[in-house]
């Protein structure tokens, strides 16, 4: 299945002098793409998973030195490495804090090394290193679970994916029956969300929903809870956990900015804090900050105190919230479904727009505020057809911006200035 993280592989394929670093939440696809990606582009490819391999492990261990480090390889795995039309993907790399240590000196190095590495708890192990980064020689990416867009490709739907960009570059309506077919697939993306496992599950059962094996995302969610105790003290593993299965409770509150209380009537930040920043290192979780003015950069004036979570894929937070597939397709729960469409969004905002934000003003709320083109644009969001909404026409009056967005199931459509998006054009929708 396409995965736009192959573009920026390609790019670093021609320029590979740092070596390429693949973070991002477990089971999202890194280890597939990146072992597809070297055994198409290389005749010489080495693949070693660390957290397998203690015998290379330990070689890091001993050294840093990347001659010394490849001529080890090279005697335990009884090959030989040619720079020049090779590679080596060291997989689960954050069980060595030396190796990542020696990608400084491969960089560095007069020989034409490319090293790719990934690990699926690698943000949190970038966060809490305690030796020496090689900050400036290592090319950091994210991968995320694959997205609507990716979704279509995955199921053939490339002249649906042209269609949709070019309506929302027009502005003009999609034919009933277009619009209806791209509404459906959407809502099966609510239920399906972007794991790799579960989205070839469903084409191998012949996109029937029904036949869908659904036990594939409690699997996820299962290991995620079991890395959350693996990879951290007892203590903080526990916590983790209670601040994951916390929300759907977070996100189904009126006002859902997050507090420590609704994990645990008893908890305090100073307690959980260390918590809530181990999801958002392993991507687990997404974070949308407040900012106190809507304007350029939008960082600058983020209030780090209040914040809103949402779960990295909207097909896990379905499962964790133990939500029938019936109620989405058939909208038997416009409220929770609400819940899930603002979770959707938030995901293909973080992959396009790399950062989320909201606001607030008076007693009104703006659900996203992003910069499209150094202009600040307002978004509402809503499950339905039903888009009236004073937030946004107050934050109209008030700051008057080029324009709005409202993404709803309405069709493609420009009316008081305000840009109709559906719901499943939402991917098209970038900084330029």
């Amino acid at each position: 299945m396409y995965r736009k993280i192959e573009e920026v592989l390609e790019k670093w394929k021609i320029d590979y002098k740092m070596p390429l670093m693949l973070a991002g939440a477990k089971q999202t696809g890194k280890t597939y793409i990146i072992d597809e990606f070297c055994k198409k582009n290389f005749s010489n490819y080495i693949y070693i998973n660390l957290d397998k391999e203690d015998d290379i492990a330990k070689v890091f261990e001993k050294t840093i030195d990347p001659d010394t480090i490849i001529e080890k390889i090279e005697i335990i795995k009884n090959t030989v490495f040619q720079p020049d039309n090779g590679i080596i993907f060291l997989d689960e790399i954050q069980v060595s804090e030396r190796a990542i240590s020696s990608l400084k000196y491969f960089c560095e190095s007069s020989k034409p090394y490319k090293i790719i590495c990934a690990g699926s708890l690698l943000g949190v192990k970038i966060n809490r290193f305690h030796s020496s980064f090689p900050v400036g020689k290592v090319v950091i990416k994210y991968l995320y679970p694959m997205d609507f867009e990716e979704f279509l490709k995955a199921l053939g739907e490339e002249k649906l994916i042209e269609e949709i960009k070019k309506h929302y570059e027009s502005n003009e309506a999609l034919m009933t029956a277009i619009h209806d077919k791209a509404l459906d697939l959407y809502k099966k993306y609510l239920v399906l969300g972007g794991m790799p496992a579960v989205i070839k599950n469903f084409i191998e059962n012949d996109c029937h929903i029904a036949h869908v094996n659904f036990e594939l995302q409690e699997q996820i969610i299962t290991s995620y809870l079991a890395d959350m105790s693996k990879y951290t003290e007892n203590s903080e593993g526990i916590k983790n956990a209670q601040i994951y299965k916390a929300m759907p409770r977070e996100l189904a509150r009126e006002n859902n900015v997050f507090k420590y209380s609704l994990v645990d009537k008893d908890a305090r930040k100073v307690r959980y804090e260390s918590s809530l920043e181990w999801l958002l290192a392993s991507n687990m979780i997404l974070k949308c900050d407040l900012v106190q003015k809507n304007e350029s950069p939008l960082k600058a004036f983020a209030d780090i105190s209040k914040f809103k979570l949402y779960l990295s894929d909207v097909g896990l937070l379905r499962s964790l919230s133990n939500l029938d597939y019936g109620e989405i397709l058939l909208d038997k729960n416009e409220m929770y479904k609400g819940v899930l469409t603002e979770n959707y969004v938030a995901c293909e905002f973080i992959l396009n727009l790399k950062e989320l934000y909201y606001y607030t003003f008076d007693k009104y709320e703006i659900d996203f505020l992003i910069k499209i083109n150094g202009d600040i644009i307002p978004v509402e969001v809503k499950s339905g057809r039903r888009t009236s909404s004073k937030s946004l026409n107050e934050y109209i009056k008030l700051y008057h911006p080029k324009y709005s967005i409202r993404i709803s199931t309405k069709n493609f459509g420009w009316e008081n200035n305000i840009k109709s998006v559906p719901l499943y054009a939402v991917f098209c929708i970038k900084n330029k």
